[in-house]
């Protein structure tokens, strides 16, 4: 949806209603596009997916294949 800046400015609240449904709205300037209204998408915490990642690989010490290498199962599941 195109939106001039003057009507943008007048229904802010209306667009942003809009932009929680999905719509991407794109504020213009004497018929340029100067601005995108967006849904925020999710945030990502680098200290939780760090977090995360320790703990796989905690959890995955001492485990191992019984002799079989990794480049094995990767073409085995490229078949």
């Amino acid at each position: 949806m195109n939106v001039p800046i003057f009507d943008a400015q007048n229904r802010l609240s209306a667009l942003v209603s809009e932009v929680e449904r999905g719509v991407e709205v794109i504020i213009t300037r004497r018929g340029v596009a100067v601005a995108k209204l967006v849904p925020v998408g999710p945030t990502f915490y680098r200290d939780k997916a760090r977090r995360a990642a320790d703990g796989l690989r905690q959890a995955s010490r001492g485990t191992t294949l019984g002799g079989i290498a990794i480049k094995n199962l990767v073409n085995e599941g490229r078949s």
